[in-house]
Parts: C-alpha cells; sequence; structure tokens
C-alpha cells in the first residue's frame, strides 16, 4: 500500500480533545498528524460574524427558510441556523443520517471542531460518577476512579483557564480556578434561599473563561461581549484554535491535514497493532493512506464510533477490537429543557450591566450520600436571572404613549431554572451503520436507535418539581413549570458506543483509553463515556485525553510501539 505520508502518531479530529491529543503528543517530542475532515479555521481570521450587530446581518441574522429546509435536523437546536452562525454546523442534505428514534446529532465540520460553539462549562466528575455503575447496577464498573483523572483534571483546568468559586462538595470537586465572574443581585437572593432553606448550593458556572490575561500566552481577559459561539477572537474563551492547537504548532511537530475524511484504520495481523489510516479526500475524493505508531481516535462520539465499526478486517469483523459486541451500544446524551421560572419583583430598583457569558449552577443534590428517590442517579440546574428591555414589546397587544415610554424602562426580573439530568447506559440505545444507504464519500451512514425511558422520565418529574419548590420560596412571583421536550443528542453531550471497562468481553478500551485487543489506538473523545453524570462532559474528555497522551508518550519512548 501506498504510504502519503509517516508519523509517530496520528489524531482524528481537531476538537476538545484532539487538539489536546495533539498538544501533549507533540511537546514530547512526536512528529503528530492531526486530520480535520472539514476545513481550515485560522484563528481569529475566520470569525467573520465576530463583531457584526444583526442589523449587519441577512435577515437581521434570523434563519432563512432554504436553511431551514436543508438544515431541518441542525436546526433543531433553535439556534444554529441562525446568521451569526450558521456556518459552524453542517448541512443535512450533504451529510444525511437515519433515525430509527429521534436523535438530533448536531455537528460543526472544521479545524477545532465544536470547540468553537461548546458551552463552556466545566464540570468535574466525581466518585459518585465513577462509582454509580457498580452501585446500582446499571452498565459497567470504571476500571479509574476519581483519584486517578484529579491530576489531570488539575493540568487542564491550569491551561485552558476556568473561572469559578470553590464550594468542598464531594458531588462536584473542585479546581484551581480563576476569580470568578460575580453573581447579580437576585442570584444571591436565591443562593441565601436556598442555603438556608434546602441546604442546596448555587454558584456561578464553571466556564473556561479568561477572568485575567496573566499566564495564558495570545489570549486575553473576558470583555463580557457574550458572542461567544460566533469565535471569540481576543481568545478569552478555550477553544482548540486559540489555545491547544497554537501550542502544539509552536512545537514544529505537528501537521495539520485539512479537507480529509478518515475512512479505516488499517490493522495488522501479524503485529496485532494497528498500522495507519486511510483517508478519502472531501473535496476531490482521491484515497490517501498515512502510516502511524500511534492513533487516536479524537473524531467525536459517532464519528469515532462509525470509522471503528468501518474498519473491519478478518480478525475484527464487527469492527476494530470488537470481540465484545459492544461497540455503537450504550448511547448516552443528557436530558434538560425541563425546569420552572419566575419574577423576582423585590429587586425594581437593581439593574444589571454588561453581557456576562455564563450563568448560575446549582450542584447535584439528589441521591448524594444515600439512595432516596425513585430514580437512580442525579441532575444539576444551570439558570440565569435577568431583566427584559424594550424586546419584550414585540408580542404584547398594547400601544399609546404610556406603552411607548414604559418600553424605557428596564422589565422585571425573571429567574429561570434549567435542569440537566444523567441518561443511564442502556443496551439497547445504539447506533448502527446502513451500508445500504451511502453518503457521497461512499461510506455508510449511521443509523440512530435512541430513546430516554422510565428513570430519566421519574428523574424529569422531580426536576420540574423541585425547580418550582425552590423559586417559590425564594418568594418569587408567577412561577411557572416548563417542559420543552428532550431528544437524545439535543444536549450535544453525545457520549458512549465505545465504552471503557476492565475486560474486553464487555467493553472496548482499557483504563489508559487504549482498545483492548489493539494497544496502539486509543479513544478519547465521548465514545469512551463508561456513565454519561449529570455534568457537562468536555472537560473529562480533556483530562482523560491528556492522560492517554501521556501513557502512548511513554510506550513510543520504549519502543513498544
Amino acid at each position: 500500500m501506498q504510504c502519503d505520508g509517516a508519523f509517530d502518531a496520528i489524531v482524528i479530529g481537531s476538537g476538545i480533545s484532539g487538539g489536546w491529543a495533539a498538544k501533549e503528543l507533540t511537546e514530547q517530542g512526536f512528529k503528530v498528524a492531526v486530520i480535520e475532515r472539514g476545513r481550515m479555521i485560522e484563528h481569529q481570521k475566520d470569525y467573520h460574524t465576530a463583531d457584526k450587530e444583526n442589523w449587519q446581518l441577512p435577515l437581521a441574522g434570523q434563519a432563512s427558510a432554504k436553511d431551514k429546509l436543508r438544515k431541518a435536523k441542525q436546526g433543531r437546536t433553535g439556534y444554529a441556523l441562525n446568521q451569526d452562525i450558521k456556518h459552524w454546523f453542517v448541512d443535512d442534505i450533504d451529510h444525511p443520517y437515519q433515525e430509527q428514534q429521534r436523535f438530533d446529532w448536531i455537528r460543526g465540520y472544521h479545524v477545532g471542531g465544536r470547540s468553537i460553539t461548546w458551552g463552556r462549562q466545566c464540570l468535574r466528575f466525581s466518585d459518585l460518577d465513577f462509582s454509580a455503575n457498580k452501585q446500582d447496577g446499571h452498565g459497567i464498573d470504571w476500571p479509574v476512579r476519581y483519584q486517578d483523572i484529579a491530576p489531570w483534571y488539575d493540568k487542564v483546568e491550569r491551561f485552558i483557564g476556568v473561572m469559578g468559586e470553590a464550594l468542598a462538595l464531594p458531588q462536584l470537586p473542585d479546581g484551581p480556578y480563576l476569580p470568578a465572574m460575580p453573581l447579580n443581585c437576585v442570584e444571591k437572593d436565591l443562593r441565601q434561599t436556598l442555603k438556608t432553606k434546602f441546604d442546596r448550593h448555587l454558584t456561578i458556572g464553571r466556564v473556561a473563561h479568561l477572568t485575567t490575561h496573566e499566564g495564558f500566552e495570545g489570549r486575553a481577559q473576558c470583555s463580557y461581549r457574550n458572542r461567544c459561539m460566533r469565535g471569540c477572537p481576543t481568545g478569552s474563551y478555550f477553544s482548540a484554535n486559540a489555545s491547544t492547537l497554537p501550542a502544539a504548532t509552536k512545537t514544529g511537530n505537528l501537521t495539520l491535514i485539512t479537507d480529509t475524511i478518515a475512512s479505516e484504520i488499517v490493522y495488522d495481523d501479524k503485529t496485532g497493532l494497528a498500522q495507519g489510516v486511510k483517508t478519502i479526500g472531501r473535496l476531490d475524493k482521491k484515497q490517501k493512506y498515512y502510516r502511524a505508531r500511534v492513533i487516536f481516535c479524537c473524531a467525536s462520539t459517532v464519528a469515532s464510533t462509525a470509522l471503528l465499526l468501518q474498519s473491519t478486517s478478518k480478525r475484527f469483523p464487527q469492527g476494530l477490537g470488537n470481540d465484545s459486541g459492544t461497540l455503537g451500544h450504550y448511547l448516552m446524551d443528557h436530558h434538560f429543557r425541563i425546569g420552572a421560572s419566575g419574577i423576582a419583583d423585590k429587586f425594581a430598583q437593581s439593574f444589571d450591566i454588561g453581557r456576562r457569558p455564563v450563568g448560575f449552577h446549582i450542584p447535584r443534590f439528589r441521591n448524594v450520600e444515600k439512595q432516596q428517590q425513585s430514580f437512580v442517579r442525579g441532575y444539576g440546574y444551570q439558570g440565569y436571572a435577568t431583566r427584559g428591555d424594550w424586546r419584550r414589546g414585540f408580542k404584547e397587544l398594547e400601544f399609546g404613549q404610556d406603552y411607548v415610554e414604559s418600553l424605557f424602562e428596564p422589565g422585571p426580573w425573571r429567574v429561570t431554572l434549567i435542569g440537566f439530568g444523567e441518561c443511564l447506559p442502556y443496551k439497547e440505545n445504539k447506533l448502527t451503520l446502513d451500508h445500504q444507504k451511502l453518503d457521497q464519500w461512499g461510506l455508510p451512514q449511521v443509523n440512530f436507535d435512541c430513546t430516554f425511558k422510565r428513570n430519566e422520565q421519574l428523574m424529569r418529574n422531580d426536576m420540574k418539581q423541585q425547580a418550582m419548590k425552590m423559586l417559590t420560596a425564594a418568594g418569587y412571583k408567577d412561577v411557572t413549570p416548563y417542559d420543552s421536550g428532550s431528544a437524545p443528542g439535543q444536549a450535544i453531550h453525545e457520549m458512549g458506543t465505545a465504552r471503557m471497562g476492565h475486560s474486553p468481553k464487555d467493553s472496548m478500551v482499557n483504563s489508559n483509553n487504549q482498545l483492548h485487543l489493539v494497544a496502539n489506538v486509543y479513544v478519547t473523545d465521548g465514545a469512551f463515556m463508561t456513565s454519561s453524570g449529570y455534568q457537562n462532559p468536555s472537560l473529562t474528555y480533556m483530562a482523560f485525553t491528556a492522560r492517554a497522551a501521556h501513557h502512548a508518550g511513554k510506550l513510543l519512548s520504549q519502543g513498544v510501539f
């Protein structure tokens, strides 16, 4: 097979986890190729809507009828088709997939991936999460515990810059945080109520935003623009483009290969290892082959799993390393879009200035010390308190001079709680490949079959009830519950399908993120997750990736691969 390039390591994907794999491996002195299926995005240069006002955008920033037709699935987010960010999301016609049950696969194909558009919440897993499967019998036991990952959480948080407040809660471990952005007056009031009446906690969201520029080369302190998903020209929030990829480039050991789709990891029967990656040009559809001693799958949960399923051989007819038959199964996502809101009318003379790019967080309080509910696991809340402005008049059935003048005054304070709940790992929640329906590159389309089940519904009922109870206890008015429905994929936290475990009989990767049966292939994006926790998962992906890259580096240095 003709070789188009040879490297110490190939990293497939350039986003949250791929950027970290590239940084850690190149800084250890290894020659690394990052294969990215999408287009090149240069930090700052290619954030072309970052400084525009909505009135400067087509349709005042609103989605077009054409985009709604071509991107119906991406449009399920409610925001991905807007003119300021639509270029970060794929076209459903050009990139189709199938659904036995509804699954919102929200994607962006470009350098940096979803690190440009992520919500930036950085919440650690605890031993409550790492031991949950073993304790309640759902799924299989994680082969790691918090103490194994804690130093890597520290490393990642110090490099990316996470601001927050230490709480000393066992279910949500603290990190080395930058100074926290302040809560506003209503949020402080709610925090006091939760502490005194419920012994629950409210804190500012722990997010990858810089509240100081010191120690972060090429990145500036956050200026509260709150246009984060357009791309941050100052690098004030963490993205691969602003942080890990520049660090990898600085070493001189990085080769970035864009517009190139990884189609197969090639297995060598003689060595029992992978020897390289076959690719297809996104634009010219030319096939190439790159060799490497180590391969990191960081293309995202679904894409990495699809690649492993496509990588068949005589030894592995069900997909690379898939003797267990678990590859593609145990697909998870968080369920959300449920909670309550209310009016805090006792703060009419208080105002909030600026556009803080993060809300507050209420950590998990259910089933923490022992099982107490009709459902297992737990949930947390994200939320915000804000005052309405003149735009509240859009749908009002009023008119006249008095009404017009009233819109020059700030509206009432509204507080909203949004629950984020854990999904259990179910074998029947899965993705497969449809070899009868191929995409334009001749690759099988992904087919999803995934639903939330009884445990998630019982949890959702409690999420709504507790949101109402907390807002009512704070003395807020017009407390109103809501449940907008939540489909798998919608939280964009898809994970599982190549899970970590103790044995190749019931899992795909070991405690170091290596395929049990093909030791030089590492899976460090969301596919390796054995349970979902309630926490936003990207920080955990980064910590495990950094850890796995150092493990791979040691083996490379020893000549094992």
